[in-house]
C-alpha cells in the first residue's frame, strides 16, 4: 500500500493536512479508529501529511458547546497557528448535527475566510464549492440534524412506554422509598443502596417502601400539613428542630417540603416528564398535559384521600404560584420596599411572595430577578454568582487538560480529595496593577500544580499556570510579571492543550 501510494504520489505537492474526529455518546457505530482509518487511507490517494490531529471522543454533536477539539481547531486556524491546508473529516455528520444547518455551514465558512478548505472523505460528493456539492451537503446536514430529531423522539417514546408500564426513569427514590431493581421478566431481585445503580441493561427498577422511620415521617408531614394547614417553611423548621433530615442527609427547607407535599409517587403514581432538555436546548417545564402517567405503580405509602386533601389546602395558600411574570415581580418589589433588601432567605421568609426557587425556574437566576426590578445585590451577592461561573469553567478545564494528557501519551487521574487545581480571580491592586490570588498550603501527595488565571472580568481564561509542586509551596499570588521562574511555566490559552500538557508531564503523574 505504501509503494502504490508512493508511485501514485510521485511528483504531487504535498499537502499538509489536520484531521477532526468526533464520536458522539449516544452512537457508538462511527468509531475514533475507523475514522482514523478512513482518514488515513483518503490522506493516502489525495497526497496529504496529517500533521495535526483535534477530536472530540464521546461529545455530543448538536452545539459547539462542551466540543473544545472542535473550539481549538477554530482558534488555531483563525489565529494564524495553523500549520495545515485542509481539515479531512469522516462525513458530514461528524462535523456535527447542528439543529440549525446554518450553524454547521458558519464554521465551515470561518475555517474557508482563514485559508482551510473542510473536506468529507466518506461523502460521495467534492466539497469544491460547486452548486451541485453545496446542494448535496445541505441536503446532508438536514438529514444529520434529522436523525438526532428521530432519535431523540424514539427515545423519547421508550422511555414514556417504560413509565406507562410503572418503571422508574432516573432521578432520586426520595424519602419513604427505595428502588428495587426488576429482572426483564418482571421478578425483583435486589433494593439498591444509596449510590448503587443496576448494572444489567435489561433490569428496569420500580420504588418501594422504605425503611419505616421514613415511611414513618412522611407519613406525618401529610398529617401535620392537613390538620395545622401549616406553611412549608415553617414545617421545614419543625422538622430541623426535631432533628429530622431530609433522604440526602441535609436539613429541609421550603423547597424540600413542597416536594413531598406535592409528589404524586407517594401515592403509587408514576409520573415523568415534568421537565425536559431535549437536543440540549434550554430545560424547559412542561405543561400538565404533557406530563406521562401511570397510576398504580407502586406500592402507595400514603392514603389518597390525606393526599388529595393535602392538595387541595397547598393550592389553597399557595394560588400566588401560578401567577404571571408581571405579579412575581411586583410581589418581589413589594417585598423590597419593606424589608429594603432581598435575598434567599428574605424572599422565603414572606408569606405573599413566591419561594425564591421559583424566581430562579421562571427567570433563569434571582440576579436576573433583581435586575428586572432595579435591584442592586450587595456585592457578596456578585462574588457567589462569580463562584458559581468560575466553577463551571474550572470543571471544563479540568475535564480539556486531563483529555490533553492523554493524547499526548500521558497518564492523569483527578483526585477530588488532594486538589491542587485552582482558578484564581483577576484582582486589581491599590495601584490599578492585576494580580491574582492562590492557596498553596493544603498538604498534597500531587506532583504538579495547575492555575488557571482569569482574565479582569473573570470571563474569560488568561492563561495556565503548569509547574511542579514543590516550587509553588509558599507563594500566596501572581502578578503579570512573576520573574523567570514562574514564567516559565505560564502557558497562554492560545497553546494548544495537547503541548501544554508535554511540558506539563510525561507518565504517571498523580494529577490532582
Amino acid at each position: 500500500m505504501d509503494k502504490v501510494a508512493t508511485v501514485r504520489n510521485a511528483g504531487r505537492r504535498i499537502v499538509r493536512a489536520a484531521q477532526y474526529l468526533r464520536m458522539s455518546k449516544e452512537h457508538q457505530t462511527y468509531s475514533i479508529d475507523n475514522q482514523k482509518d478512513a482518514i488515513r487511507n483518503y490522506a493516502d490517494i489525495m497526497g496529504y501529511d496529517i500533521v495535526a490531529t483535534y477530536e472530540d471522543a464521546g461529545r455530543s454533536g448538536l452545539n459547539l458547546g462542551g466540543r473544545p477539539g472542535l473550539q481549538q481547531m477554530l482558534a488555531d486556524v483563525e489565529s494564524g497557528r495553523a500549520e495545515f491546508e485542509t481539515v479531512v473529516v469522516y462525513d458530514v455528520s461528524r462535523w456535527g448535527r447542528f439543529q440549525n444547518i446554518d450553524e454547521s455551514a458558519a464554521y465551515e465558512y470561518r475555517c474557508q475566510m482563514a485559508g482551510v478548505r473542510i473536506e468529507f472523505c466518506a461523502e460521495q460528493f467534492a466539497n469544491d464549492g460547486s452548486v451541485g456539492s453545496d446542494v448535496l451537503k445541505a441536503i446532508k446536514r438536514s438529514m444529520a440534524a434529522e436523525h438526532s430529531r428521530m432519535l431523540s423522539q424514539k427515545t423519547f417514546i421508550g422511555q414514556a412506554r417504560l413509565i406507562r408500564l410503572g418503571f422508574r426513569q432516573g432521578g432520586k427514590p426520595g424519602l419513604g422509598l427505595r428502588h428495587q431493581i426488576m429482572d426483564h421478566s418482571g421478578r425483583p431481585k435486589l433494593i439498591l443502596s444509596e449510590h448503587e445503580q443496576k448494572s444489567v441493561h435489561t433490569d428496569r427498577t420500580i420504588l418501594v417502601p422504605g425503611p419505616p422511620e421514613e415511611v414513618a415521617t412522611v407519613r406525618w408531614i401529610f398529617r401535620q400539613f392537613v390538620k395545622t394547614h401549616m406553611r412549608e417553611l415553617e414545617m421545614a423548621r419543625l422538622l430541623n428542630k426535631r432533628g429530622v433530615l431530609t433522604d440526602v442527609g441535609r436539613p429541609w427547607k421550603r423547597e424540600t417540603v413542597r416536594g413531598v407535599l406535592t409528589n404524586e409517587k407517594y401515592v403509587g403514581t408514576n409520573v415523568w416528564n415534568k421537565r425536559s432538555r431535549k437536543l440540549k436546548a434550554k430545560a424547559v417545564n412542561n405543561p400538565p398535559e404533557q406530563w406521562v402517567r401511570a397510576e398504580g405503580a407502586f406500592e402507595p405509602i400514603v392514603d389518597r384521600k390525606l393526599f388529595e386533601r393535602a392538595q387541595v389546602i397547598h393550592k389553597t395558600l399557595y394560588s400566588h404560584m401560578s401567577v404571571t411574570n408581571e405579579e412575581m415581580l411586583a410581589a418581589l418589589k413589594k417585598v423590597l420596599a419593606r424589608r429594603g433588601a432581598l435575598s434567599t432567605s428574605i424572599i422565603d421568609a414572606a408569606p405573599d411572595c413566591p419561594a425564591a426557587s421559583l424566581y430562579h425556574h421562571r427567570f433563569g437566576s434571582l440576579l436576573k430577578s433583581y435586575e428586572l426590578i432595579g435591584y442592586q445585590p450587595p456585592r457578596n451577592w456578585q462574588f457567589v454568582t462569580s463562584k458559581k461561573r468560575l466553577a463551571s469553567v474550572r470543571t471544563q478545564a479540568i475535564e480539556d487538560l486531563l483529555a490533553a494528557i492523554g493524547r499526548a501519551g500521558g497518564k492523569a487521574a483527578y483526585d477530588r480529595e488532594s486538589d491542587v487545581i485552582e482558578i484564581a480571580r483577576c484582582c486589581a491592586s491599590d495601584y490599578g496593577y492585576p494580580f491574582w490570588s492562590l492557596d498553596t498550603q493544603r498538604q498534597s501527595l500531587a506532583d504538579i500544580f495547575t492555575l488557571i488565571r482569569m482574565s479582569p472580568g473573570d470571563l474569560v481564561i488568561r492563561d495556565y499556570l503548569i509547574a511542579p509542586m514543590s516550587e509553588i509551596i509558599g507563594k500566596s499570588e501572581l502578578r503579570a510579571h512573576n520573574g523567570a521562574q514562574l514564567d516559565t511555566y505560564l502557558f497562554p490559552t492560545l497553546t494548544p492543550l495537547t503541548r501544554l500538557a508535554e511540558r506539563a508531564s510525561a507518565e504517571n503523574i498523580l494529577w490532582a
